[in-house]
């Protein structure tokens, strides 16, 4: 650890720190129970294919994606269960809609709005009308439960680092998501200030702007190599956490850190 000095500790928070798939099957089994809810098709509305996982699309080449996360961290539901179908199209929908915001091909939109019309989406192939029902299901984004071990290695990690949360969730949905998780920070920044989502660069540039440290002093932690090889490619150092929803690295990522969870993370920063 000696060659890794660093000034803060920069967070992503979606997938990282809180069960992002977890949430959304609340919401999704609130919208229209297992038992009632079709199984869209293969050509069903926001079904078209994406390669690789996360906004970072063909440029994080051999990640899971949505289908492959959605199928990790589906627990004892059937990958082909309607629910699992449902969490899919979401996903592909906001995946979709962020590369092309990042490809230019549409102007930027906050990430509650993408939620919106990621719910419309999942209604039309779920077969609900209901404005409130859809409107509950965009909102459900906003509560997603923490990890076992988020909390208490915030706090550990807090404890000696200044903590810096960054997302490509919206300021609004950041807010609704650190209050629901029980998330404390020293700084919380939200992509919408880029008006871009990561990977691109401008989003870790928020957080070198905001710390007053050069890069090299900053720790990106997350558990996408997607989103590590887009802090990286700014100069910050990187700390890749394993979850059952990440991106895991290829054996060609080359991160500072690897760690099981946040509890082994804050080991290898020295902290007890």
């Amino acid at each position: 650890m000696a060659e890794l000095k660093i000034d803060a500790v920069v967070f992503d928070v979606l997938g990282t720190l809180v069960d992002e798939p977890a949430g959304l099957r609340a919401g999704l089994r609130a919208l229209a129970p297992p038992s009632d809810t079709p199984s869209p098709g293969a050509g069903g509305p926001g079904a078209g294919g994406l390669g690789a996982g996360g906004p970072g699309g063909g440029a994080a080449p051999g990640t899971a994606g949505a289908a492959g996360r959605a199928g990790k961290a589906g627990g004892a539901e059937s990958a082909g269960s309607g629910t699992e179908r449902l969490l899919l199209l979401w996903q592909r929908h906001i995946e979709r809609e962020q590369r092309r915001v990042l490809d230019g091909d549409r102007p930027y939109l906050p990430s509650d709005l993408l939620d919106r019309e990621a719910a419309g989406v999942v209604a039309e192939a779920a077969g609900v009308e209901d404005p409130a029902a859809v409107e509950a299901l965009a909102r459900s984004a906003r509560r997603l439960p923490p990890w076992p071990d988020t909390v208490a290695g915030l706090a550990r990690i807090g404890g000696g680092f200044p903590l810096i949360g960054l997302s490509n969730a919206s300021r609004t949905a950041l807010l609704q998501l650190n209050a629901h998780a029980g998330l404390r920070w020293h700084q919380a920044l939200s992509a919408e200030d880029a008006r871009t989502y990561k990977p691109d660069p401008a989003v870790y540039r928020l957080a070198v702007t905001g710390s007053g440290a050069p890069p090299e002093r900053l720790l990106m932690v997350a558990a996408h190599a997607w989103d590590l090889r887009g802090a990286q490619a700014l100069g910050l150092r990187t700390a890749y956490v394993a979850r059952p929803v990440g991106d895991p690295p290829t054996a060609a990522d080359r991160f500072d850190l690897h760690a099981r969870d946040l509890t082994d993370l804050a080991e290898q920063l020295g902290l007890s």
